[in-house]
């Protein structure tokens, strides 16, 4: 498909001539173009002809954006909560297309894929366990065995498909230590072409491979699934956003601190949407590992991906990590005939260029409820979130075997998540912090629950080397296995006397993480608030006990002496930090890791061959054949006399919408899962019973932080059955109205959909009967989902919220002109009929954004269109 080829010198591979293809079109243009597109344009130089390639090059190279163009990720990477329910949408295609008299067999990723069994490890054992490790991923193969073995079939049944099984690391972290090569070469037309590394991925954080100059960002899973079966994504040229970072890092600060106060810089800014460039000289000085702890969190800036060029550190990590020589010369020798290499975009423009200063940083956590809320720590105090010694609620003794809890608790402090573990240097000044506090005789408090669970299995070998697991494992943080846990919502259980005291006292607790959200409800139901922190603050925050004491001024403990201990007397020196950097953390660690792992990890040959369709279990409350593919679902949106299911506030997340974590019995699902046999013990999660739609429709807005604004003083998944006005469980309301054949719409604020990429968060209101939702605004891939489900996002004009309507859900609700799909932002004219008799018009603005959206749309969805096609083909 590729228009022409000249050879890499040096090397024995061609590449698209991407520079002089622009200049022989554009002269003077390719010196000013960003990185992201440069590494457009080679995409489309690459896959394109006619004139799909001269206009979509006209797109990125103009920075215009009033016509699609499509791009073509050369890989999909899926992690197990979102891949699992995609692979089981591809097995429900599968039995479609034979149902229709076709090939099962066909249905096949054409790109190559690749998932990672990471998110479905619960920390039933905490680390204060010394076989804890052990104890979970026992508790975790039992609990998930139909998963598994869904999986199973899965990597032999598909071809272009590798799973990594449980137990072996985080996906983003071992995509960023080995999976991606960067440049990777294909045989095309009998050439071998290289080309520059691009994906796409289940996991809104995939953008932690942006770190390494690989273009990468977050999509639903079926968005995924079109991606995987060689569909083109359709989009529009981003707005692509220089970030100059200047100053060097303070003594004493770490990766997490600057990432933190980058997200509360950059949301600021307002760059959702875009895609950041972050250059500079502050850039330039930060390690690779730096980097990825930046790129990981560019969700929560709300940008689209977080860029760093290719450079000297990119050729220092590949190494670091166990790359070939011969591969990381390719990636020099191409970055630099590419223009990809950092000092070739010193000409490069960009609409908007903002400026921060990493030297004006210093140490924070950032909570309670979002990861933009960073709070300083010498700001504690005053912010409201500490307390002067004698003002507030102390532990005090009870008949418990260890003191009452004091209001503030930290009941879960958790080393955790890709975002922090995937940093050598951090994990290395939280080791140094513990066996400072070892060796003062300092202990965890006994009601915090302590885990430690690295994205890596190379984090254990250095950790190990430099004789830092035994103090951490001493503090409670023995590694309780190697997943995402507390990060995703898989805290486990709190120890019963300690769950006990909360609900009986009504306690606000808290939980402090390395994670990258701590959005209400997610880390645990039970836990009040969450706050992020760097690994070494997370040791020091258990130690201490209560997120009220005031850390960096008061004393966190005593020791053995009785004498106070500080937290300036455990935090490392960078010397410390650095020298121990040097010794231990070596490039055969990751070898010997990563080795094993892919010599293995794709080796389905030689085991039995398997049915081409998925044997489905009848009774099963994890797998489950996909409805999507029923005439019912590509039902038309008919817009009339509809009734709101609920009406949000700003920043709804899909952990409202959808969540991952612990099943409570009296929620909709536990109390379906109850009456066919399960008990509580055996719930697992949220997240790990998507690939039953029966079990996780049922999990769509349980979270029990939600505020439903329908109905008032009430917290959790209800809402007010109209026009009775009875006051129900959401689940079973929507029922009656879906009994009703009554269409439903969802009323929401700002910023509607923020979080993960879960698209869960729209497949659960579409089973509800939802059939549009209209909001002041959307976040980026989950109004991307909503399209690819059927439902229409429309959005209030500037300055029409649901308050200046006075919208409270008793209201119908008729869009007028939708009886086919809506034209890309376009208008729509929504009528509010009020129980007074009265009719108000008001203007929406539809949120289907491009010609491909509105296919999609009208099709009932994006699953309906692909199986269409491929029946079409039959």
């Amino acid at each position: 498909m590729q228009t022409e080829t000249e050879v890499l010198s040096g090397h024995n591979v061609q590449m698209t001539p991407v520079r002089s293809m622009v200049e022989a079109r554009y002269p003077g243009a390719f010196r000013t173009l960003s990185f992201t597109a440069r590494v457009l344009a080679e995409n489309i130089a690459r896959r394109c002809v006619g004139d799909t390639l001269e206009a979509a090059l006209a797109q990125v190279v103009q920075g215009r954006s009033d016509a699609d163009f499509p791009f073509y990720p050369a890989r999909v990477v899926l992690q197990d909560l979102l891949g699992t329910p995609a692979l089981v949408d591809l097995a429900g295609l599968r039995d479609a297309v034979a149902d229709a008299g076709g090939n099962p067999a066909l249905v096949n990723p054409v790109v190559p894929t690749q998932l990672v069994v990471d998110h479905s490890l619960n920390v039933d054992v905490g680390g204060m366990t010394s076989d804890a490790m052990v104890q979970n991923m026992a508790i975790e193969q039992r609990k998930n065995v139909e998963r598994f073995e869904f999986l199973a079939w899965a990597k032999q049944a598909f071809k272009n498909l590798d799973i990594v099984m449980p137990g072996n690391g985080i996906l983003h972290q071992i995509n960023l230590e080995r999976m991606s090569p960067v440049v990777q070469v294909q045989e095309v037309a009998g050439q071998r072409l290289a080309f520059i590394d691009t994906l796409v991925g289940t996991d809104s954080h995939t953008t932690m491979i942006d770190a390494l100059g690989v273009l990468g960002w977050g999509v639903g899973g079926i968005e995924a699934e079109s991606v995987m079966l060689g569909r083109p994504i359709w989009m529009r040229m981003p707005d692509v956003v220089a970030v100059e970072l200047s100053g060097q890092r303070q003594p004493g600060v770490q990766a997490t601190d600057l990432v933190l106060a980058l997200t509360e810089f950059l949301r600021a800014q307002k760059v959702v949407g875009a895609i950041l460039e972050f250059r500079g000289e502050g850039a330039d000085g930060l390690p690779l590992a730096d980097r990825a702890t930046i790129a990981n969190m560019a969700p929560e800036f709300g940008a689209t991906a977080a860029m760093f060029a290719i450079d000297n550190h990119t050729l220092d990590f590949l190494r670091l990590t166990g790359r070939l020589p011969s591969q990381v010369a390719l990636v020099e020798a191409y970055a630099k005939a590419q223009g990809l290499w950092a000092d070739d975009l010193r000409e490069a423009r960009y609409g908007r260029t903002l400026r921060f200063d990493l030297s004006t940083v210093g140490r924070a956590i950032a909570g309670p409820a979002n990861p933009h809320q960073r709070i300083p720590l010498h700001q504690l105090v005053s912010r409201g979130i500490a307390q002067a010694k004698g003002q507030r609620d102390e532990p005090v003794a009870s008949g418990m075997h260890y003191p009452q809890l004091p209001e503030g608790a930290v009941v879960i402090a958790a080393i955790t998540s890709c975002t922090n573990t995937s940093n050598p240097r951090n994990l290395i000044a939280a080791g140094l912090a513990a066996r400072k506090a070892v060796a003062l005789g300092l202990a965890r408090k006994p009601w915090v629950k302590t885990s430690f669970a690295p994205g890596s299995k190379a984090v254990e070998s250095y950790l190990q080397s430099a004789n830092l697991l035994a103090p951490l494992s001493q503090l409670g943080f023995g590694i309780v296995g190697f997943g995402c846990t507390s990060c995703n919502g898989m805290s486990g259980p709190l120890p019963e006397a300690v769950e006990q005291a909360i609900l009986a006292r009504k306690l606000h607790t808290t939980a402090v993480l390395s994670g990258n959200r701590n959005f209400n409800g997610r880390v645990h139901p039970r836990v009040t608030e969450a706050f992020l922190a760097s690994p070494a603050l997370v040791v020091a925050y258990a130690i201490a006990g209560s997120i009220r004491i005031d850390i960096e001024n008061e004393a966190l403990a005593q020791d053995a002496a009785g004498r106070d201990v500080f937290l300036r007397d455990l935090w490392p020196s960078d010397e410390d930090i650095d020298a121990t950097l040097a010794a231990h953390v070596r490039g055969e660690q990751f070898s010997a890791v990563y080795d094993t792992m892919f010599g293995t990890a794709a080796g389905a040959s030689g085991a039995a061959p398997v049915p081409a369709r998925f044997a489905w279990r009848e009774h099963s409350t994890y797998i489950r054949r996909p409805p999507y593919w029923d005439k019912k679902m590509a039902l038309p949106l008919m817009g009339k006399g509809m009734r709101a299911i609920a009406v949000l506030g700003d920043n709804i997340t899909t952990d409202d919408l959808s969540p991952s974590g612990a099943i409570l019995p009296e929620s909709a699902s536990g109390q379906y899962l109850m009456q066919h046999g399960v008990q509580p013990a055996d719930f697992n999660s949220y997240g790990t019973r998507r690939g039953d739609h029966v079990v996780a429709v049922r999990a769509t807005f349980a979270n029990n932080r939600l505020v439903n604004e329908m109905v008032p003083g009430v917290e959790g998944s209800f809402t007010r059955l109209e026009p009775e006005g009875q006051v129900m469980p959401l689940f079973d309301a929507a029922q009656t109205y879906l009994a009703r054949g009554q269409e439903l719409v969802v009323v929401a604020g700002k910023n509607y959909g923020c979080g993960s990429s879960r698209d869960w968060a729209a497949k659960g209101v579409r089973l509800l009967g939802v059939r549009a939702v209209i909001a002041e605004g959307f976040e980026r891939i989950h109004r991307t989902n909503l399209v690819g489900l059927g439902v229409l996002p429309l959005e209030f004009e500037a300055g029409t919220t649901r308050h200046t309507l006075g919208l409270d859900g008793s209201e119908t609700y008729t869009l007028e002109g939708v009886a086919h799909a809506p034209a890309p932002r376009s208008t729509l004219t929504l009528v509010v009929a009020r129980r007074d008799g009265s009719h108000q018009r008001v203007a929406l603005n539809v949120r289907i954004d491009t010609d491909e959206e509105r296919q999609v749309f009208e099709a009932g969805g994006l699953l309906q269109r692909i199986g269409a096609e491929l029946m079409q083909a039959i």
